[in-house]
């Protein structure tokens, strides 16, 4: 019996057999169950699961009529809010695929989210599509966008609430304001609430657990970021894992402010919550007081969060105004929740913080505390249906209890490959005793009691507040900035977000006077904001080896010593 098996949940098997349909299905039935429990709640304004499920399928008739077939792929480009969880259903039910971007993303990044998964249709919120446009309007003929779908966030709320439900003040222009659309160069942009009034019907439903469902993309060291290729069963599993994990039932109430664009809150949140027909109160951005007004308000029972969150909710001047008490689960990733901090959370309001571990080609968690017998600062054990190891990364043997070697992970959650990129694909996968492992690239020790601990990395990467961060991008973007001759993107230290990026950069002899702050801000309208270098230091040149490699583990260790 594997040693974790010792603390495993009495009261739940070790593997389970998710149901043999779409993702779509799960809305249906839950829709069927409970037609008028409030299935998301966002500023004061509740839509039922009936609402939600009719309304996903006029969308899905309207995508139909747009020419969306089934296998093609959907951007869907928003902040969290009910527009984004009604698109996302609306795609699967169109019998096509997901394309889930971070609304982040500027135009420059946003060209190859367009032309890598061959989309023709978007679906965003309005501040967000002009950003969208510029990308599609800049491809060359045929390449870019032919529809485009935006939403007002009024479309999801009464811009007139007030009291507990209310959006904090600063956010008013942004959310309250009427942004006008945007032009598509060779296309048309569609109203959200013109669309949503459509009144035909949407194609049969024909896609089942082996077609290909969301396509995520996840970065690495070389290149730009890879689709990583998501069938209806691998999302399914984690999302019922995930709902049995946490002991969640239909009275579950959620708050989901983690990125439902990203993995852990598409899967652990969303599909999960929707799958047990509970509720989501949504948030579209993180603000500790409002989180704090909207846990009393709506009884939430359970929390995912980025343990900065935690953090920065408990350090609120307003925070013994706030009522935790109905908070049953509680846990996360993406970043070590302190020690200090998990021990207040157990000690004054009886919550165990429950860690977990996962990739975006895991359809987030592999490993997950177990909610009774959480370990602090660890990955976790292997989640449900899994099998995880500690191999050495170059002769795949098991490492011994305590050494540290690469994680590799099997089981049902793991993602099919990359999308175009056999090359990748086959680089990321090992046969380990007839069985195909996928290598992480994270490397780790097990315990005695058979818990996962991340020791290091042997991919290069920054963990930014549990936004990843893969220099090779960041480089590729800065090398278009006319005054920038070289760049090299290392790991700084950062207080609250634990990681950030800095560069080092040699400049042209004819941009000499450049400075750092015109580097930032230049940074800042061409990427995401989590990617933008914090700081910047100009040098003569940047080491290299003697085939011309820039030597980056020496910049590395220069600005983190051990």
């Amino acid at each position: 019996m594997p040693a974790h098996h010792a603390f495993w949940p009495r009261r739940l098997p070790h593997s389970i057999t998710p149901p043999a349909t779409s993702l779509w299905h799960n809305l249906a039935i839950s829709a069927l169950r409970y037609p008028s429990r409030p299935a998301l709640v966002f500023f004061g304004r509740t839509v039922t699961y009936q609402e939600l499920a009719q309304g996903a399928e006029r969308l899905a008739a309207q995508l139909h009529a747009l020419g969306v077939q089934r296998g093609d792929r959907v951007v869907l480009c928003m902040q969290n809010c009910p527009q984004l969880v009604l698109a996302h259903f609306a795609i699967l039910r169109a019998n096509a695929v997901v394309v889930p971007v971070n609304p982040m993303n500027r135009a420059e990044e946003l060209k190859h989210y367009i032309t890598d998964p061959d989309a023709r249709v978007a679906i965003t919120t309005a501040d967000l599509a002009p950003e969208l446009a510029k990308a599609s309007n800049a491809l060359p003929q045929g390449q870019g966008l032919q529809h485009l779908v935006a939403t007002q966030f009024t479309d999801a709320f009464d811009a007139d609430v007030a009291g507990a439900d209310a959006p904090p003040a600063a956010w008013n222009d942004w959310l309250k304001t009427t942004y006008p659309l945007p032009v598509l160069e060779g296309g048309a942009v569609h109203a959200w609430a013109e669309l949503l009034a459509g009144t035909s019907a949407p194609p049969a439903h024909a896609v089942g657990p082996d077609d290909l469902a969301v396509l995520p993309y996840t970065s690495g060291t070389t290149g730009l970021p890879k689709g990583c290729m998501h069938p209806h069963r691998s999302i399914m599993h984690n999302a019922v894992a995930s709902a049995l994990w946490g002991n969640a039932s239909a009275e579950n109430v959620t708050l989901a402010v983690v990125p439902m664009f990203h993995i852990t809150g598409m899967v652990s949140v969303m599909h999960s919550t929707i799958y047990t027909g509970a509720t989501l109160v949504i948030m579209p951005r993180w603000d500790r007081d409002l989180a704090g007004r909207l846990i009393s308000r709506w009884k939430v029972t359970a929390w995912t969060n980025i343990p900065t969150m935690v953090i920065d909710l408990l350090a609120s001047p307003n925070f013994a105004q706030y009522d935790l008490s109905s908070l049953n689960y509680i846990g996360g990733g993406g970043a070590a929740m302190p020690q200090a901090v998990a021990q207040r959370l157990l000690e004054h309001y009886g919550l165990r913080y429950a860690e977990g571990y996962g990739l975006t080609e895991t359809a987030a968690p592999s490993h997950s505390n177990p909610p009774d017998h959480p370990k602090q600062q660890c990955l976790g054990i292997p989640f449900m249906s899994t099998d995880a190891r500690v191999v050495d990364p170059d002769t795949l043997q098991p490492m011994p209890v305590g050494e540290q070697g690469e994680i590799v992970i099997h089981g049902p959650e793991v993602f099919d490959g990359y999308w175009k990129r056999p090359d990748a694909t086959e680089a990321a996968f090992v046969d380990i005793e007839g069985r195909r492992f996928f290598r992480t690239g994270d490397l780790g020790r097990v315990d005695e009691d058979g818990y996962f601990f991340i020791t290091d990395r042997l991919k290069r990467m920054i963990n930014a507040s549990g936004f990843k961060v893969w220099p090779a991008e960041v480089e590729a973007l800065m090398f278009r900035h006319p005054a920038i001759q070289e760049a090299c993107i290392i790991s700084m230290r950062d207080a609250y977000r634990g990681e950030s990026a800095k560069a080092v950069v040699v400049l042209r002899r004819s941009h000499q006077d450049t400075t750092e702050q015109d580097i930032i801000d230049w940074c800042r309208e061409n990427m995401a904001v989590y990617k933008v270098p914090r700081a910047v230091q100009f040098v003569d040149a940047l080491p290299k080896s003697g085939s011309g490699k820039v030597m980056w583990r020496m910049l590395q260790e220069a600005e983190t010593p051990k």
